[in-house]
């Protein structure tokens, strides 16, 4: 697959599972030469050199940053908005910054305008059991929904730097706005961790007349809460970067079991079933989504004004209506010209057809394609 022009090195901060796989497919897929590492975990840059996830490994993070055409900061989330600011400080103009980080508003909160010029948010939804660079493995990210989030400072060729990047590997660029990206995490994801624990938590305190509750459980209460088992710093450090969405998400949820207590006070079984019945309708059309196909590719030519967040709009709109852009690419418009032209290449002819008709919504030329 090609590179979508990184010629130059990558730098990634931070080499565990999530790096060292970044960098074993970078390597392996993307067929990017120089692959820089920093970490400062004992024996993390050992590790990723032997594995062959980097070419280089640094002292420190100036080091392995310098020149670098993009950096990738994958720290624990709690340390990410100061590595974030630390890692702009020490690039220049042509270096675009992203993370991996699965909470995105505190970060960008960190961050004075000029430097979310050279920000662009990334969350690959991938990850495996194991942790650390021993269990890195370069197809982690092929199919995985890699979101990005842009902002209206972004500057559009890094943001095109980074989507190549990213669909390099084998991933999905997605772009979302970093707000719904938090709330869709907080939903998807934070608050079952959440569901999960206090699940374990009271079973394993409660005993029915002498008989353990964990003893009696069965395989729905196992797969329930798998989760339940996650690290419990990683995970109290997720929860606190993206506290405003999940005390959101879990004050929605209070609501849904008053709602169930309520029915069952009134013995109201038409209720009850109702609420089962919404259930099965959603898992059906999370299952469906497994069997949604892309189609041949579709390019769409869109005249853009000469104006900063252009890209990151059109971008963000299409990933809210569930359309992948399988590439992009912007020919700017010079200073003294009021337009340039931005190629996007969208799988199937339906989904370039809703693409088009939206980006004709926001007041954009489509010029060519669907």
């Amino acid at each position: 697959m090609a590179t979508a022009g990184l010629g130059g090195p990558v730098a990634l901060i931070g080499v565990g599972l999530i790096g060292g796989s970044l960098g074993l497919a970078l390597r392996a897929d993307a067929g990017v030469a120089e692959v820089r590492g920093f970490d400062p975990a004992e024996g993390a840059l050992e590790g990723a050199l032997g594995r062959g996830a980097i070419t280089d490994a640094a002292p420190d993070i100036a080091t392995a940053v310098t020149g670098a055409e993009v950096v990738v900061v994958c720290a624990p989330v709690g340390d990410i908005p100061a590595v974030v600011s630390q890692v702009l400080a020490v690039t220049d103009a042509g270096t675009v910054v992203t993370d991996v980080g699965s909470a995105k508003s505190e970060v960008l909160h960190a961050l004075t305008a000029a430097e979310r010029e050279r920000f662009c948010g990334g969350h690959p939804v991938a990850g495996a059991e194991l942790s650390g660079v021993a269990n890195a493995r370069d197809d982690l990210f092929v199919g995985a929904t890699w979101f990005l989030t842009p902002t209206a400072e972004t500057r559009p060729e890094l943001l095109e730097r980074v989507h190549g990047m990213v669909a390099s590997v084998g991933a999905v660029p997605a772009a979302v706005d970093p707000d719904v990206h938090d709330q869709l995490m907080a939903l998807v994801s934070h608050l079952p961790h959440v569901m999960a624990s206090a699940l374990m938590r009271q079973a394993a305190a409660t005993a029915h007349q002498g008989r353990e509750a964990l003893r009696s459980a069965g395989p729905s209460f196992r797969d329930l809460t798998r989760v339940a088992g996650s690290n419990p710093t990683l995970w109290a450090d997720i929860l606190l970067s993206n506290r405003g969405a999940v005390l959101e998400e879990t004050r929605r949820l209070r609501g849904e079991f008053a709602d169930v207590e309520a029915a069952l006070e009134r013995g109201d079984r038409t209720w009850l079933e109702g609420f089962f019945a919404t259930a099965v309708e959603g898992r059906d059309r999370l299952l469906r989504q497994d069997d949604v196909v892309g189609g041949e590719v579709v390019r769409i030519t869109v005249e853009v004004p000469n104006r900063p967040g252009v890209l990151s709009e059109i971008a963000t709109a299409l990933g809210h209506a569930h359309i992948n852009i399988e590439d992009l690419h912007l020919s700017p418009s010079r200073a003294d010209e009021p337009s340039g032209l931005l190629e996007l290449d969208v799988a199937g002819e339906d989904a370039a057809r809703r693409a088009a008709a939206l980006i004709t919504e926001r007041g954009f030329r489509v010029t060519e394609g669907a």
